[in-house]
């Protein structure tokens, strides 16, 4: 259980590279709680290319916002994990139970609980009121068919970018893929990559089902095509090995500006729809305005929260929420089981402690992580 100072990772917003850990704003001995507030204890949380995804749109896409650093210029980094609640003047929030959900990279959050039920509830502090909802829920793990205490780790790592890549299925599924009869992904060892190469996969055999192509380092090929998810994965260099004449959606997760060029360029006038995911090539990110110069369609970003949304929304416009989870949980069943099989996809690796933070973060920004490894993080 963390301490009554705690700690938080500060990343600098405009230099990812610079990073550091100070105290938890939000810990006992740095913030007294008001009527209505609940302090959680966060024992752990993942790390993963996902976050540093975060930490690059951080401006565009309002991440920064979440989690307000006390320093100008500074970050708190959007991770998902497990917390506790340590201290509560919120009716309905008790002592002692536990909750899975959006918190910093730190040992303390406070939250003002609002629509406390059942399954959760929603941090409903004032300077979240404007953010995506989906990012506000806070979920009791005992409420939680899913929640498995031993396979935390895997749920940590694996479930919040499964839902993305969900989502990214469903929208090329529901637009037929844009008459298109392949999809190229890049950055295909990254979690959010493969996991949307399986959901993509599981449509093999459908009428108008397209092939799926992965793109990735040369150091991890092996690991990529061991997945089985993918038709064909090729080293980046290889791209212009591809027939140019196919027509093409190509769903970016590593932002990388001279790549994406590549592809527009390699598939102009049959790149069906170009879709930005990611920024796992943080450092190689397209400036403002260049994408404008590209050959073929404007690449466009994909908002999970935008199609959370839509779906949502009730029939016949949309499913509902009952049964946008019902057919997550179901797709979330079968990606589990498919990478426990045999070699698990994800091991998971427990590390403790400011240094260790540090360090996994930079590990990560920097791509150097083992892509079978999946980092979960206690920051006492």
């Amino acid at each position: 259980m963390p301490s009554d100072t705690g700690h938080r990772l500060f990343i600098q917003r405009q230099r990812l590279a610079t990073a550091r850990i100070g105290a938890d704003p939000d810990a006992p001995a740095q913030r007294a709680l008001q009527p209505g507030q609940a302090r959680l204890a966060i024992e752990h949380f993942a790390l993963t290319a996902n976050n540093i995804t975060y930490a690059a749109f951080g401006e565009a896409m309002k991440y920064w916002q979440f989690f307000p650093a006390p320093e100008p210029g500074e970050g708190c980094l959007p991770v998902w994990g497990f917390a506790t609640v340590v201290e509560s003047w919120a009716e309905g929030v008790d002592v002692g139970r536990r909750v899975w959900g959006y918190f910093p990279a730190g040992s303390h959050l406070v939250v003002t609980p609002g629509r406390v039920n059942a399954g959760g509830f929603t941090d409903a502090a004032p300077h979240r009121a404007e953010l995506a909802a989906v990012y506000n829920h806070c979920a009791w793990c005992d409420a939680d068919p899913g929640w498995q205490p031993a396979l935390e780790g895997l749920q940590a790592v694996l479930r919040p970018l499964f839902i993305t890549s969900f989502l990214i299925d469903d929208f090329l599924a529901e637009a037929n893929c844009f008459g298109a009869t392949q999809v190229l992904l890049s950055s295909a060892s990254s979690k959010t990559a493969y996991a949307t190469a399986f959901c993509l996969a599981q449509r093999r055999g459908q009428p108008g089902a397209p092939r799926v192509l992965g793109l990735t380092s040369p150091g991890k090929l092996d690991f990529t095509r061991s997945l089985g998810c993918y038709d064909a994965v090729l080293p980046y260099d290889t791209l212009a090995t591809l027939d140019p004449a196919t027509p093409t959606v190509y769903v970016d997760f590593a932002g990388n500006a001279a790549l994406r060029r590549a592809v527009h360029e390699h598939f102009a006038g049959t790149l069906a729809y170009s879709a930005s995911i990611g920024g796992t090539h943080w450092d190689a990110l397209a400036a403002a305005g260049t994408s404008a110069s590209l050959p073929g369609p404007r690449p466009t970003l994909f908002f999970a929260p935008a199609q959370v949304k839509k779906r949502t929304a009730p029939p016949p416009e949309g499913w509902g929420r009952e049964g946008l989870e019902r057919r997550v949980a179901q797709a979330w069943s079968a990606f589990t089981a498919a990478a426990t099989a045999g070699e698990p996809w994800v091991q998971i690796s427990q590390r403790e402690g400011a240094e260790a933070v540090l360090a996994a973060y930079t590990e990560v920004l920097n791509g150097q992580s083992d892509a079978r490894l999946g980092l979960m993080l206690t920051l006492a």
